[in-house]
């Protein structure tokens, strides 16, 4: 595998730069683009669900951009340290009936050497919005 630059350990100019890039892949809504990211063998915990493996996250974003109409994402670098990040997030997406919703939460990210993320624990809260309340 190629690297994925940039690379551990992280300086607040490359971690904010993963970030950054997260952030843009996710709101690309593209479950093959998001998932080259991680390690082949990434590790998550998203809400109650726990995902093992790049084809694992393809199938879930698939689900998650099905049921979250209209994502639109938020991410900032809360902290770091050699090959670890927290990050606190909030996104707002709406149901098919119509209901949107302000999601918040946190995540705990740990990469490989070659700068794939190879953990992703995220803890994440959903405020149903009215549509005139959107933020994003």
């Amino acid at each position: 595998m190629e690297p994925r630059y940039p690379l551990p350990p992280f300086t607040l100019e490359t971690a904010l730069q993963k970030v950054q890039a997260a952030e843009d892949a996710w709101n690309s809504r593209d479950p093959e683009k998001v998932s080259k990211a991680y390690s082949p063998e990434t590790e998550w915990r998203n809400r109650t669900d726990f995902i093992n493996g790049r084809e694992e996250v393809k199938a879930f974003l698939t689900r998650k951009w099905q049921k979250e109409l209209d994502y639109k994402l938020k991410k900032e670098l809360w902290g770091f340290r050699e090959n670890r990040m927290a990050v606190r997030f909030e996104y707002e997406w709406h149901d098919a009936e119509g209901q949107w919703y302000r999601s918040y939460g946190n995540e705990l990210w740990e990469f490989d050497e070659l700068g794939y993320m190879q953990k992703r624990f995220a803890s994440i809260n959903d405020l149903p919005i009215k549509e005139s309340d959107r933020k994003l």
